[in-house]
């Protein structure tokens, strides 16, 4: 059967379900979803569980999109909304997308734009025929964020246009009966950096991350071996997260001619954005080598189709998506795979935390079948278990309050995203509490704007976090402690003050960015403290730090390399990770709703992921392997 004879087959029976008073004057496919143009938009605002209903007989996600010519004009449409919409919303801005039929309001407080299950939200649409899509203003402002949502409302008529072609290419007719299942390991086994993973069958190919790997020349993954290539016969790319080492690579993939979809959630793709363009930055600067440039970043932006977690989403003719919270990161996802109509189920976790977290719930293990799971290893050996977030927190607080009390400063270089905002979480309420002395904490790097991207996205953090930033004045990022540093005149004034101070900065692992200006003026001054609160992967100066080197090299700004005494008090606190440890990620199999056929083990040093797989098989009696790079595995 053909896409057009699929699409009339589901025009029939959606014209056949709908009331006989509502004309249906188009049927298409806009990536995953299933779109009704209609001249009756409001009679499907009337009624809000028609398109609940036909999406649950159609096993499809189904849009409502009005016929242009219903559409009221947007002056009077905007004057409409701001009279249907309490004025406590604080509606900033409202755009019009002709394309999409689709009203997008901006407001400080969305809730009170959709109202009670939706009912605004209907009335809106009653009254002006668009369909309303509802954003957050960001309470910091935040703007990579308003740089991608511009961008992606320039580009309207270009992303319908990849949209329906993604649509007829998700709902063609498969190639083959044929049925067989298998992954080939293309990068992060037995390895940290350059996660991706290819997951393959009869008709179709994923693509699971593409990253890079940190302090390492041999930073790409295998994506030109004949199981990925060429590019362009992949069918979708699935991104976990936005951390360089499983995003860094994908807009290469569109360099080498991929022209599909990006699946992730929406602040994955603009913490993606904030990252890659960060990325190319320095290593232009570095040495030149800039694998992609600022363009090729902005095609894969415009090529996102975010979901949101539990959300079932076809992206192929025999593979179905649902993302899963992971708790690693902001947007941070366990992608679930639904292969064929039951025929197998594989999951792949890409980093994850089933612990304890200040920003997130826990991850996800509510899956209802896997047979197989794949699944990160980074503290998997037999000695990685960390202490808890109460003991970590306890020795943060006393290397404080030490190094201030001889008048020092603390430097904390730290991941832009997840692991910078978990600490200035701590820091906010330690000095609120009085447990360390009230200093500046100094914000340098990406991390102003990460956080900036978090408080947009309140609704993936947890409960607590969630509600202080819904009260502005309760929201602890805007706590008078934090202050940006945005100029190198700043950053120099910060480094000669000679009161105590905390300084929070970007890179984690001293690969680069501002943490290294600090590092050499402060670094040879015994006074001062130097905090390791994340992992320092092989090969890094900070690794070599943490080793115990009393004298590093430093690119100095006239491209020659200094040598730098390391003088300062160095110290590595454990427990702030975003990843689970040995023994919560023993209880995630113990604990998982449906308990794997076969576990992979990848993310980790060789001996992390064989001493993992090792333990999970004596424990659980589980098919277990630690796979190798450009290994493929058949399970079906």
């Amino acid at each position: 059967m053909s896409v057009d004879e699929i699409l009339k087959e589901i025009r029939d029976q959606i014209v056949e379900e709908v009331p006989r008073n509502i004309t249906i004057s188009d049927v298409d496919f806009e990536g995953p979803e299933v779109v009704i143009y209609t001249k009756d938009p409001r009679e499907f605002a009337e009624d809000g569980d028609m398109v609940r209903d036909l999406a649950k007989k159609l096993r499809k996600r189904v849009t409502v999109r009005p016929d242009s010519n219903v559409l009221e004009k947007p002056e009077k449409s905007k004057k409409k909304i701001k009279e249907i919409v309490p004025q406590d919303a604080g509606i900033e801005e409202i755009y019009f997308d002709s394309e999409f039929g689709e009203a997008t309001v901006e407001a400080k407080k969305p809730g009170l734009v959709i109202g009670k299950y939706g009912s605004t939200l209907r009335e809106i649409t009653k009254n002006i025929g668009w369909t309303i899509k509802v954003i957050r203003t960001p309470p910091i402002e935040a703007p990579i964020v308003e740089s991608v949502r511009e961008y992606l409302r320039s580009q309207s008529q270009e992303r319908k246009q990849i949209l329906q072609r993604i649509g007829r290419e998700i709902h063609r007719e498969p190639k083959t009966d044929e049925e067989w299942v298998r992954t080939t390991h293309l990068g992060g086994s037995r390895e940290v950096g350059r996660s991706s993973t290819l997951l393959s069958t009869p008709n179709t190919k994923a693509l699971v991350d593409c990253g890079i790997k940190p302090g390492s020349d041999d930073d790409t993954p295998y994506i030109y071996v004949p199981e990925a290539t060429p590019i362009d016969d992949l069918d979708a790319v699935v991104l976990t997260h936005a951390h360089l080492d499983h995003s860094g690579l994908i807009p290469l993939l569109f360099k080498y001619g991929y022209d599909g979809p990006v699946y992730c959630t929406a602040p994955t793709r603009d913490l993606m954005a904030l990252l890659q363009l960060d990325y190319i930055d320095i290593a232009a600067r570095d040495d030149g080598k800039v694998p992609y440039n600022s363009k090729t970043v902005r095609e894969a932006a415009k090529h996102t189709v975010p979901l949101e977690y539990g959300e079932v989403t076809d992206i192929a003719p025999d593979l179905r998506l649902t993302l899963h919270n992971a708790g690693h990161i902001l947007g941070s996802s366990i992608s679930h795979f639904h292969i064929g109509e039951g025929l197998y189920n594989v999951t792949i976790t890409g980093d994850f935390n089933s612990g304890k977290s200040r920003l997130f719930d826990k991850a996800s293990k509510d899956f209802p079948r896997v047979e197989t799971l794949i699944m990160e290893s980074t503290y998997g050996a037999a000695k990685d278990n960390q202490p808890s977030r109460d003991k970590a927190e306890g020795k943060l607080q006393g290397i404080i309050r030490k190094t201030i009390n001889r008048n020092g400063k603390v430097l904390i270089p730290s991941f832009a995203v997840g692991r910078s905002q978990e600490v200035m979480l701590v820091l906010e309420e330690q000095m609120r509490h009085n447990k360390i002395p009230e200093v500046p904490v100094y914000l340098d790097g990406m991390i102003w704007e990460a956080t900036a991207i978090h408080t947009t996205y309140p609704e993936y953090l947890n409960e607590k976090i969630k509600s202080r930033i819904f009260h502005k004045e309760n929201n602890p990022f805007l706590s008078d402690i934090f202050q940006r540093v945005d100029s190198q005149n700043m950053r120099e004034k910060i480094i000669r003050n000679n009161e105590p101070s905390i300084i929070l900065s970007t890179s984690g692992m001293l690969n680069g960015g501002p943490i290294l200006e600090y590092l050499r003026q402060l670094g040879p001054e015994i006074e001062n403290s130097l905090i390791f609160v994340g992992y320092q992967a092989e090969g890094t100066l900070g690794r070599r730090i943490e080793k115990g080197w009393e004298e590093v090299p430093l690119p100095g700004d006239d491209g020659r390399t200094d040598s730098i005494k390391i003088k300062l008090d160095v110290n590595s606190v454990e427990g702030f990770s975003g990843h689970s440890d040995r023994q919560e990620l023993i209880e995630f199999i113990r604990n998982l709703d449906s308990r794997p056929e076969r576990v992979l083990t990848v993310h980790g040093n060789e001996q992390k992921c064989i001493d993992l797989a090792s333990t999970l098989y004596q424990k659980f009696h589980i098919d277990t392997r630690a796979p190798k790079n450009l290994e493929t595995y058949r399970f079906y």
